[in-house]
């Protein structure tokens, strides 16, 4: 993930895109009929298999006791452990949700190994093409490719968060004329990255490696205390996010992954009782925003913020919901 500008021309182009972007869940490539619950499986997708530790374990097939098991880690700054210093800089951390989870499932698995190959500001093309990141093979999904065929019989997990950065230069510095057709644009492109990004990941793991996703949080919700433009962005934002979250949980579940469902666990949709229509006026935060606002830097003071990063509570959060994910039957 990476900065926003909160503008009032975004509010605008979202408040007219929002409609279109969340009902891109159902896409061309889903024929009628086809929709289904975020927690369903398609027939013919493959399964991990079994809860909770058994799922984790399937993918390790070497003989035990000759070398360690991994944990592969991809994805974005979600995925570093980012969080800005006293400064305001970026750096990554060793108290992200991939190193939380790392530290509870080596409890359980000896001689675990975390692999972090994430990189910040990474997009569903760059992880595929490479541009920001410099890796051996050329892009973090080549190179991820390259380590679990190598590490075939070695890895038990597998996590990634991928897809949040793709709009951000819709809206950062664009014209407001091609902030809408861009919007519409991404959303496709975003769907069909991810699918040739699993599917890559899952012929080069193979069918044990359990693999779990994440659907996002909304930073934008903490606009809403900057008064009626930012209330509108958050609330826009947060429909947007739900259609893409849908999608992306589609596309998890099309390779057997499982998802940590963030969205849900930050409350994102919980307008409280006036509901979204209360984006109109001022008056106490409801509590999809107050939660964006303890367990992230959205709304702490200059130069740390805003800055939608994830702090040490919302990783542990996010680390929740993955362990959730990974456990469930």
């Amino acid at each position: 993930m990476a900065r926003r500008n909160a503008a009032a021309r975004a509010a605008v182009a979202l408040l007219v895109a929002a409609p279109v972007l969340a009902g891109c869940a159902l896409t061309a490539s889903d024929p009628p009929g086809s929709r289904q619950h975020a927690g369903q499986q398609r027939s013919g997708a493959p399964r991990p298999g079994g809860s909770g530790l058994v799922a984790v374990r399937r993918g390790l097939t070497h003989p035990a006791g000759n070398g360690p098991a991994y944990y592969l880690s991809l994805g974005d700054s979600l995925s570093l452990g980012i969080q800005p210093t006293a400064t305001g800089r970026d750096v990554p951390t060793a108290r992200g949700y991939a190193d939380r989870l790392a530290a509870r499932l080596g409890g359980v698995i000896g001689h675990l190994r975390l692999v972090k190959l994430g990189c910040s500001g990474e997009t569903t093309s760059t992880m595929i093409h490479g541009g920001i990141c410099r890796y051996p093979a050329g892009s973090q999904l080549a190179q991820a490719a390259r380590f679990l065929r190598a590490h075939r019989g070695r890895t038990a997990l597998v996590t990634i968060d991928i897809g949040a950065n793709d709009p951000n230069s819709c809206v950062i510095g664009a014209r407001p004329a091609t902030i809408i057709p861009c919007l519409v644009s991404r959303v496709p492109r975003i769907e069909r990255n991810l699918t040739t990004i699993l599917a890559t990941l899952r012929a080069a793991a193979g069918r044990r490696v359990l693999i779990a996703g994440m659907t996002y949080y909304v930073p934008e919700l903490g606009l809403w205390r900057t008064g009626r433009t930012g209330r509108e962005i958050g609330m826009v934002t947060d429909s947007f996010a739900a259609g893409v979250n849908r999608l992306i949980t589609k596309r998890y579940h099309r390779v057997g992954a499982r998802v940590a469902d963030v969205f849900a666990a930050f409350r994102s949709t919980d307008f409280g009782a006036a509901g979204p229509r209360g984006a109109g006026r001022a008056g106490p935060a409801p509590p999809n925003v107050t939660v964006i606002c303890s367990l992230t830097w959205m709304c702490a003071a200059p130069p740390r913020g805003p800055n939608e990063h994830a702090n040490d509570a919302g990783y542990r959060v996010i680390a929740r919901a993955f362990w959730r994910a990974i456990m469930r039957s």
